[in-house]
């Protein structure tokens, strides 16, 4: 069984490209990381391919190289080889096409600190071409999906705790019905009700609007709970890429954290030195 094994419930290649399709990509910080003490490649010609409307999560510790291909594929980082595609689109040469299609929520998410939660969101919809009537009911409507109290909407970014921010980050990707949803560690900060909601308001988008979902992460419980498939990132290699319960029988393990301990030889908990650096 190959690293680009395709979900067993998801064949959707005769309705066109799939939604990512990656080929040997590779990405090295080599300089940087030198100076850090590190080695290899932050990705390592890696492959797979996600069939449209499937959620996948790729699993990671950090310096894995989760947040190094969130960033090529929503077109912020160049990749050093291989290539990766979006629907068909090129990463590379149709970056304008990809930025279109995609949306990301990251645990670095920047806003106009000074605006409130409600402003930043505003001014998202307009870049995005969404009318003021649009997102008048939309805008609070989503905030309250992803918990955030609806008495701190006009408080300045900049007040806010990283968990409240990390939902502002989360409305603003769902705001405008991303057709693919680019998740790096999107729950990371918040309280274990804020996960929850979140969660289900992810099912949601999913189901309602078909979209496709790349969630990395390094939390088990909401890999195995959300994506049809799991990989195994680690030191910028994928190692797999299988449903859940394939995975747990390709390494003999009862849970996908044994199986990561016997794919990978770590705990999952041990984190190692950050060391993905931003381009």
């Amino acid at each position: 069984m190959t690293q680009t094994e395709t979900s067993p419930t998801r064949a959707r290649r005769d309705e066109g490209p799939p939604a990512v399709d990656v080929l040997d990509l590779r990405k090295d910080f080599r300089r940087r990381r030198k100076r850090a003490g590190a080695g290899g490649a932050a990705l390592d010609g890696i492959r797979f391919t996600v069939e449209r409307g499937e959620c996948v999560a790729v699993l990671g510790q950090n310096g894995s190289g989760k947040s190094t291909l969130v960033r090529v594929l929503s077109t912020l980082l160049l990749a050093d080889g291989g290539s990766a595609r979006v629907f068909g689109h090129d990463v590379v040469a149709d970056a304008k096409a990809v930025r279109r299609l995609v949306n990301r929520v990251s645990v670095e998410a920047s806003f106009f600190k000074k605006l409130s939660a409600a402003e930043n969101l505003h001014y998202a919809a307009r870049f995005y071409g969404m009318t003021a009537g649009q997102t008048r009911g939309r805008i609070p409507e989503i905030l309250g999906r992803v918990g955030f109290p609806p008495e701190r909407r006009g408080e300045p970014m900049e007040n806010l705790s990283r968990g409240m921010q990390q939902k502002v980050a989360l409305a603003r990707a769902l705001l405008t019905s991303p057709v693919l949803l680019l998740l790096d560690e999107p729950t990371t900060g918040l309280d274990p009700r804020s996960k929850l909601e979140v969660q289900s308001f992810v099912r949601e988008v999913r189901a309602a609007h078909d979209a496709t979902i790349l969630l990395c992460t390094h939390d088990l419980v909401e890999a195995e709970a959300l994506a049809d498939r799991v990989g195994i990132l680690d030191r910028g290699r994928l190692l797999c890429l299988e449903p859940p319960a394939a995975l747990r029988r390709r390494y003999a393990a009862e849970t996908l954290e044994e199986a990561f301990f016997t794919a990978t030889g770590r705990e999952f908990e041990d984190e190692r030195p950050q060391e993905e650096v931003t381009a």
